[in-house]
């Protein structure tokens, strides 16, 4: 890929946001990270001094007089976001009119785009595809990402990191929230974005997008390697490896949860425990999925004559 195709790719008006989150994500990690480590550290000296604990103002900064009057709503507060409304109106307004909305012509059935790609908040369900039936990718795992997003305040009840920023204390759950964050959606935007060129062929960084690259390959169901044709025989060879696999995978997320994070146990009920195991199960089987095909061209581990997995 040159500069002046990654220029092109950069500066389509649907691919805007995902450059934008490239620079924000970054930031925002670190702001985020280095306020926690300040806090992390007050929370230590905290717990090792009681006394201290019991006078301390709770923030890391130097005490301020301010912080013990009371500040009302009006006008402090609403003039600040009257303000930061008036400026994202105006970015919004310059983002309008110098960057035209992603529209195309009429769907013309004899000129398809190449490659014709979902907008950017959608590249990471169309990467999907690549590993999983529509069915899966379209369908089953976006509704488990929104069941699980709602299912979050049932399950993570701890009033520990609210209002402020912390480490030390979230470390399960901000180590989860990113891992689904950065590997499973921005890292498939963006795989979707500058690495998926057409035909949704994989191109490395430097190689130039070529419409009449021909790649040779073969992919292979997981019952193949093993010589397995008979049709049954293949269903039920591909429904032992897939929940086998899946019941080794929840064994040896409950162990780690049951040494490492005892207390997420002992707090939360059956139904709590029991959606968080499956969870993170469906979080790790994705890599495990992209794994297989990118590494072994290994496409479908459960075949059947009603659906593939």
């Amino acid at each position: 890929m040159d500069w002046k195709q990654l220029w092109e790719i950069c500066s389509a008006p649907d691919n805007v946001p995902i450059v934008l989150l490239l620079f924000l994500t970054p930031f925002y990690l670190w702001y985020g990270f280095r306020e926690a480590i300040k806090n992390d550290r007050l929370i230590t000296q905290l717990e090792a001094d009681p006394a201290l604990a019991k006078t301390h103002h709770r923030r890391h900064q130097p005490y301020h007089p301010a912080w013990d009057k009371t500040v009302h709503v009006w006008p402090y507060l609403l003039r600040i976001e009257l303000l930061a409304a008036l400026v994202v109106t105006a970015f919004l307004c310059i983002w309008a009119i110098y960057l035209d909305a992603p529209l195309e012509e009429p769907a013309n059935p004899t000129l398809t785009m190449n490659p014709a790609k979902a907008p950017w908040y959608f590249l990471g369900l169309q990467e999907m595809l690549v590993y999983f039936d529509p069915w899966i990718a379209g369908v089953i795992l976006p509704n488990i990402i929104v069941v699980g997003l709602m299912a979050i305040p049932y399950m993570d009840t701890s009033p520990l990191g609210n209002g402020y920023y912390t480490w030390k204390q979230r470390k399960f759950a901000l180590g989860g929230f990113l891992f689904g964050y950065l590997v499973l959606w921005l890292a498939l935007a963006i795989v979707g974005t500058f690495i998926r060129g057409p035909g949704w062929m994989w191109f490395w960084p430097g190689q130039t997008w070529d419409a009449h690259r021909v790649v040779h390959e073969v992919n292979i169901h997981l019952h193949e390697l093993f010589g397995i044709t008979d049709v049954w025989e293949i269903a039920i060879f591909g429904g032992i490896a897939t929940l086998g696999f899946t019941a080794v995978l929840g064994g040896a997320v409950d162990f780690a949860l049951r040494k490492w994070k005892p207390e997420l146990f002992r707090k939360m009920n059956v139904i709590q425990y029991a959606h968080l195991v499956g969870f993170l199960i469906m979080m790790i089987r994705l890599p495990v999925k992209m794994v297989l095909k990118l590494g072994f061209d290994i496409k479908y581990v459960w075949v059947t004559p009603w659906f593939n997995v």
